[in-house]
């Protein structure tokens, strides 16, 4: 039996609260000093197979989700938009029955020349529209 992708059947995977430490920012200081930053990343396709067959290749793995993004924010960018683009790229590469992707990606305490908690970007990104 198959399944058309409509936003009734669309289900989520997340990973939230991920924290790195990492040499990322505009500024040479902030990728020679390092920062904590903060990746949340949902994403969506139809995972009904995976629901009723109980079989981890229908779906996403955690691990192989996090493993991504951790190799991804190895890698020193200047912008956070950067790093949320790479992470996309290689998650719907990873995993081809991913439909839809949102990142967001956050720094603790920017150098804005105030008291700010954290810098947030978010991303969202449908595989139509890529490929």
């Amino acid at each position: 039996m198959t399944y058309l992708l409509t936003d009734t059947n669309m289900d989520i995977v997340a990973l939230e609260g991920l924290e790195f430490f990492a040499y990322h920012g505009y500024y040479q200081e902030e990728q020679k000093v390092g920062n904590k930053y903060a990746v949340d990343i949902k994403v969506m396709a139809d995972f009904h197979k995976a629901a009723v067959h109980d079989v981890l290749s229908e779906t996403v793995n955690y691990e192989s989700l996090y493993t991504i993004i951790r190799d991804e924010m190895k890698i020193s960018s200047k912008l956070l938009e950067n790093i949320g683009e790479r992470v996309i790229k290689a998650v719907f590469e990873k995993f081809e029955h991913i439909n839809k992707i949102e990142v967001s990606i956050s720094k603790f305490n920017p150098p804005i020349g105030g008291v700010c908690n954290r810098a947030r970007i978010t991303m969202k990104r449908n595989r139509a529209d890529l490929f």
